[in-house]
């Protein structure tokens, strides 16, 4: 079964995903599941990345690709903080270590100052969508 999606609605899908992601989070921190919450902080903000492009026309499934034309077109030429440009970086890598790295651990102190910086990401980003 195939459905077709308008613009619109994928956005509002991604935007969604990362608003209830936001949620997500919550309970994580909260069960003590920092590394699993590091992975959706991630995550959270590539929706909204994912949002951001479709409504800007540009497609891509490949995260670095995404996170490159962000910088580009929205920090480089100063649409957006730099400091978003840096939560973004920060969370992709920390979401790679998480995942893939040996013994990494966070605390609870760091995932909830990176689940805040998400925040200030996603609502960053509507402000441009």
């Amino acid at each position: 079964m195939t459905t077709a999606f308008n613009k619109n609605d994928l956005i509002n899908y991604r935007i969604e995903q990362a608003e209830n992601t936001i949620q997500e989070i919550s309970l994580l921190i909260a069960d003590g599941l920092y590394k699993t919450a590091v992975n959706r902080i991630y995550y959270g903000m590539f929706y909204m990345l994912l949002a951001l492009a479709l409504k800007h026309e540009f497609k891509t499934s490949k995260h670095r690709q995404l996170i490159g034309w962000f910088n580009k077109n929205f920090i480089k030429t100063g649409k957006i903080d730099t400091k978003f440009g840096k939560i973004i970086h920060e969370a992709f890598e920390n979401r790679s270590d998480s995942d893939y790295g040996i013994f990494v651990e966070f605390s609870k102190e760091e995932v909830q100052e990176m689940h805040k910086e998400m925040k200030s990401f996603v609502d960053e980003l509507k402000k441009h969508i």
